[in-house]
């Protein structure tokens, strides 16, 4: 069982581009917290993802924070924590740059992405392997994010079953091509409650690479009420599923406020 794929499948980050015009997927004040199970174990490991506000040279940005780490048994037969940290453009939602570690067993990794958009190109850096370098990597048209943020991006689309929409993904330093479907609504129990979802699969229809290929599946469930929180999260594989489930939400600063302000 290739233990070390599946939980990068999880939990390391990758970049998604949506080919229609860029939104936010987290507001600033916003944060997630899920548990991850693995088969019959629960409490694999755990995912925190938050945003919030900054200012460079007075442009506005979002820091997007994603941690994430096996917990329990499986922390003891195979350690592992990541950490991604993205900026996007306040004024129109494009990721500028993304910077992400990990520690897996012994084993770690370091990367770091620029994007110049008015070029076309990224610079990756690989801080460990300095021969996996690219400073020109072409971007395709599209409006990139990390993994996680993409799935959680996909509470904005406002799709009903039936409906898809493409997205441009990158893993490390290659784009794939995918299609997110609506598949079907579904009620759910979770940590937090019974919901009504949708249920979003990505797919890679034409020259599946990698778990595509190999039959993997990702799956997230939306909620569909005001909020549409991304509330569960499944990545199947030939030799294991991984199930994320949303434990904890605090919403968003603004929304905060003004919960404060009708209830003194």
């Amino acid at each position: 069982m290739n233990v070390r794929l599946l939980l990068l499948l999880v939990f390391f980050p990758l970049a998604a581009a949506c080919a229609d015009s860029p939104s936010f997927a987290l507001r600033p004040g916003e944060a997630f917290t899920y548990r991850v199970g693995w088969g019959i174990i629960g409490g694999a490991g755990e995912i925190k993802i938050s945003a919030h506000n900054e200012t460079l040279a007075g442009l506005p940005l979002l820091r997007v924070t994603t941690a994430t780490a096996t917990r329990g048994l499986i922390h003891v037969i195979y350690p592992f924590k990541a950490t991604a940290e993205s900026l996007f453009d306040g004024r129109d939602g494009r990721l500028l740059a993304s910077e992400a570690t990990s520690t897996a067993g012994p084993r770690g990794t370091r990367t770091n992405i620029v994007f110049n958009y008015a070029q076309g190109t990224a610079s990756y850096v690989d801080y460990i392997h300095a021969e996996r370098n690219k400073p020109a990597l072409p971007i395709p048209p599209g409006s990139p994010a990390d993994l996680i943020t993409s799935l959680v991006q996909a509470r904005t689309y406002a799709m009903k079953p039936g409906e898809k929409r493409p997205v441009l993904v990158l893993f490390d330093d290659e784009f794939y091509e995918l299609t997110i479907f609506a598949d079907h609504y579904e009620n759910i129990r979770t940590p937090l409650g019974r919901f009504d979802t949708l249920v979003l699969i990505p797919r890679m229809e034409k020259d599946p690479k990698g778990m595509f290929k190999r039959g993997g599946e990702v799956r997230v469930w939306i909620t569909q009420d005001e909020r549409h929180l991304p509330v569960k999260f499944e990545v199947k594989l030939k030799f294991g599923t991984a199930t994320a489930q949303l434990t904890s939400y605090t919403p968003p600063a603004a929304a905060l406020a003004q919960d404060t302000r009708a209830h003194p």
